[in-house]
């Protein structure tokens, strides 16, 4: 078995309030767990009006697939106009 973790450091450009800060990031992860089946959770940064720390976890049989669909998960993340990926880290176990 590999879990393949993800942690998405971002900024939140357009966020004037913790409310608008939720607002982007539930639906960022909304489209994420639906587009890539995967876990992801807010894990740090939670009372932060314009930063934000996301966990992204898959779990499979083959490093390959953890490894596409975690740079898959990166590359959509980075598409996303009110956001930006300030940096980001892959680790397997």
């Amino acid at each position: 078995m590999i879990i393949g973790v993800l942690e998405l450091r971002l900024s939140i450009y357009e966020a004037r309030s913790l409310k608008d800060k939720r607002r982007v990031i539930k639906s960022l992860k909304d489209r994420v767990r639906n587009s890539f089946n995967v876990s992801i959770a807010e894990v740090d940064y939670n009372d932060v009006m314009r930063s934000a720390l996301l966990g992204v976890a898959v779990v499979t049989n083959e490093k390959p697939f953890a490894e596409e669909v975690l740079s898959k998960v990166v590359d959509f993340v980075r598409r996303v106009p009110q956001l930006s990926l300030v940096d980001y880290t892959i680790e397997f176990w």
